[in-house]
C-alpha cells in the first residue's frame, strides 16, 4: 500500500513530483499545497489545493509524508524553507529517487532528495539533505554534495569534489577531480572548474555569439 503524500508547489516542478511519485514510487499524491496568497485554483493534477496555513489540520503529519517540490530560486532557500516548514509540522519527509538511477554509493543520500533518471552516484559519494539532481549527471567517488545544492542535467562531478551548501550547478557544466566549490556558488551552464571556487562566486563561461556569416552562406550545410 502507497503512503500518501502532500506536495508543496504549483508549477512544472510539482507537476513532474506528481509523475514521478505517481509512477516510481512508493507514495500516492493525495493533495497539493501552497501559501495561502498563492492558492489560483482548487484542484490541481487531479488533487485538491489547500493552503500551507491549513494542511496540517486537513491533511494530518502523522497520516501522510511531505516533499517541496519547488526550484533553485534564491539559491535553494525557498526550497530549503519549505522543507523545513513541513518538517516543523511533524510530517515524515519523502524523497525520490529514481528506479532508473545507477546508486552505487550505499546509500548516502540525505533526506527530501530528488534524484532523476540516468544519474550515476559512484561507491563512496555522499549526498546531504534536500538535493535535487536532474537527470543524466555523473556523481564521481569520494565526492560530498552539502545540503540544499541543485544540479541541473549532464553535469560531470569528478572524484574526491567537495560542492558546499546552497550551490547551483548549470546543464553541462565539469568540475576537476579534488576541486572545492564555496557555499552559494552558482557555476553556469557548459563551466569548466579546474581550480577551487570561492563562497558565493559566479563562475558563468561567455557565451556562444552568432557568426558574422548567415546560414545561407555555409557551403557544407
Amino acid at each position: 500500500m502507497k503512503q500518501p503524500l502532500v506536495v508543496f508547489g504549483g508549477g512544472d516542478i510539482a507537476e513532474l513530483a506528481h509523475y514521478y511519485f505517481t509512477n516510481d514510487s512508493g507514495y500516492e499524491v493525495v493533495a497539493f499545497t501552497v501559501d495561502a496568497g498563492f492558492v489560483r485554483e482548487t484542484s490541481f493534477c487531479g488533487k485538491p489545493v489547500v493552503a500551507f496555513e491549513e494542511v496540517a489540520r486537513e491533511f494530518a503529519p502523522q497520516d501522510h509524508a511531505f516533499f517541496a517540490a519547488l526550484s533553485y530560486s534564491q539559491l535553494n532557500a525557498l526550497r530549503k524553507a519549505k522543507y523545513l516548514a513541513g518538517k516543523a509540522l511533524g510530517y515524515r519527509i519523502a524523497s525520490y529517487i529514481s528506479s532508473r538511477a545507477t546508486v552505487l554509493n550505499q546509500g548516502a543520500i540525505g533526506e527530501h532528495a530528488f534524484i532523476l533518471e540516468d544519474n550515476t552516484l559512484q561507491p563512496f559519494s555522499s549526498i546531504g539533505n534536500n538535493v535535487t539532481l536532474w537527470s543524466g549527471n555523473h556523481i564521481g567517488h569520494h565526492s560530498r554534495i552539502d545540503d540544499h545544492c541543485f544540479l541541473a542535467s549532464h553535469i560531470v562531478v569528478s572524484g574526491g569534489v567537495r560542492i558546499g551548501e546552497s550551490c547551483f550547478i548549470g546543464v553541462n557544466a565539469t568540475l576537476r577531480d579534488h576541486v572545492s566549490i564555496g557555499a552559494r556558488c552558482v557555476i553556469g551552464a557548459s563551466a569548466l572548474v579546474l581550480a577551487d571556487a570561492e563562497a558565493e562566486g559566479v563562475y558563468a563561461p561567455a557565451a556562444t555569439e552568432r557568426a558574422r556569416v548567415p546560414s545561407t552562406r555555409l557551403r557544407r550545410l
